[in-house]
C-alpha cells in the first residue's frame, strides 16, 4: 500500500508466519508485512537469495532466531536494498561444534520418532516455564513445526549448522538497527544481544521482560511497540 513500509520478515527454526501475525496485525497501518521462506534451501546463502529474490526492491528487514542468521547473509548479499534492520532473539556465531553435533542428533531423531518428539526436547529453550504452562503457546509452536515438517527442519538444521560467525561482519552494517531480545531467553541470552548491538554502529538494544526466546508470542504488545518505534524513527 502507498506511504506503508515494505518489511520482510524471517522466522526462526520450525518457525512459520505465525510467529509473526500479532505483529503483523499490531503494524497493519503502517507496514506491508510480507514472510521470507526459509525451509527449502540447505544452506543460510541459498535461503536468503530466495528471500531476496521474493522481496520488494527496498525493504525493512526483521528476523528472529534463525532468522537473524538469515537476515546478516541478506545484508551481505544486497545491502543497498535493506533500510532498516531488526535482530530478535538471535546470536552472530556460527555453530559451535557440539551444537552442531546435537542438532545432527535432533535430524536423527526426527527420522526415527517423529518432528513432535524434537518439539518436546525443544521446548524448554523455546519458552520460559510460565508460557510452557500456556496451553495455547505451546499449541502454536506445534502446529509451527507441523507445517514445517520433517524435511524443512533437517533442511533449516544443515542452514543452521553451516552458518558463518557474523561478527566481524557487524561494523559494516550502517542501516538503523534495533536488538531485541528476551531477559530470560536461554538458547540466545541477553549477552548475546549485547554483543550483536555494541557491534552495529549506532544499533539500539531493547531488553523484554518476562519473556523468553519466542518474543513475538510471549510478548507481542512489547515486541509490536519496539517494532513501531523502529519502523518510525
Amino acid at each position: 500500500m502507498a506511504g506503508k513500509a515494505s518489511v520482510v520478515l524471517v522466522p526462526g527454526l520450525l518457525c512459520t508466519k505465525a510467529l509473526w501475525e500479532l505483529q503483523m496485525a499490531a503494524l497493519g497501518d503502517i507496514a506491508e508485512m510480507t514472510v521470507g521462506v526459509h525451509t527449502r534451501h540447505d544452506s543460510i546463502g541459498g535461503i536468503a537469495k530466495a528471500v531476496l529474490a521474493a522481496a520488494p526492491q527496498r525493504f525493512a528487514l526483521a528476523g528472529l532466531s534463525m532468522g537473524g542468521f538469515v537476515a546478516f547473509e541478506i545484508l551481505r548479499q544486497a545491502p543497498q536494498r535493506v533500510t532498516r534492520l531488526a535482530l530478535l532473539d538471535t546470536n552472530a556465531r556460527a555453530d559451535l561444534p557440539e551444537r552442531s553435533a546435537e542438532r545432527r542428533k535432533l535430524i536423527v531423531m526426527a527420522e526415527r520418532e517423529g518432528l513432535q518428539k524434537v518439539v518436546d526436547g525443544l521446548l524448554p529453550g523455546f519458552l520460559r516455564p510460565a508460557a510452557q504452562a500456556d496451553k495455547r503457546l505451546t499449541d502454536l509452536v506445534r502446529r509451527m513445526a507441523d507445517n514445517t515438517g520433517s524435511e524443512g527442519f533437517k533442511r533449516q538444521q544443515a542452514a543452521i549448522i553451516g552458518r558463518l560467525d557474523s561478527r566481524p561482519f557487524l561494523p559494516s552494517i550502517r542501516c538503523p538497527t534495533l536488538v531485541l531480545v528476551g531477559r530470560d531467553d536461554v538458547l540466545t541470552p541477553v549477552a548475546m544481544a549485547q554483543e550483536i548491538a555494541a557491534g552495529i554502529p549506532g544499533a539500539r538494544l531493547e531488553i523484554v521482560p518476562d519473556c523468553g526466546h519466542l518474543s513475538t508470542l510471549e510478548q507481542p504488545e512489547a515486541v509490536s511497540r519496539a517494532l513501531r518505534g523502529w519502523l518510525t524513527a
